[in-house]
């Protein structure tokens, strides 16, 4: 055999190598593809019912926050009504009822006072409490005096 012989004969066993090589690498990737093909089909069918379901549950919580935001503001109205009642209530009848207040209080001072003046002791029955103990009332207007 020459040298030219064994040349040919090396890059015919060098291109069969590749060439089974290259066989071998397409197979394999015909086998990933394959594979990853069935995958997505899986993926896509089991993904539209998935994202049915959460059209359906967004739209329930869309429906369940109107509702929310229509009770939050029926109850800001509810609030203005009340704190403008409050406003008519304690200006219609605040007035006449600190007079009346007053009033009383001045007739309690009076008959108060027109007892002690026809000698009727109030006063000397009545005792207070201090910090654990009782001081009659004549000693406690010393004390504050």
């Amino acid at each position: 055999m020459t040298g030219g012989e064994v040349a040919g004969i090396l890059v015919a066993v060098f291109w069969a190598i590749l060439v089974s090589f290259l066989a071998v690498v397409l197979v394999r990737l015909a086998q990933t593809l394959k594979a990853t093909t069935k995958l997505v089909a899986d993926v896509t069918e089991q993904a539209v019912p998935l994202l049915a379901d959460a059209s359906a549950t967004v739209r329930s919580a869309q429906t369940q926050l109107d509702r929310v935001d229509a009770i939050a503001s029926d109850v800001q109205e509810v609030t203005s009504n009340a704190s403008a009642l409050s406003s008519t209530v304690a200006s219609t009848f605040g007035g006449p009822l600190v007079k009346v207040a007053a009033f009383g209080y001045g007739v309690r001072k009076a008959l108060g006072r027109g007892r002690e003046a026809e000698g009727v002791p109030a006063a000397t029955a009545r005792r207070t409490v201090i910090v654990g103990r009782t001081v009659p009332s004549a000693r406690r207007r010393k004390q504050k005096g």
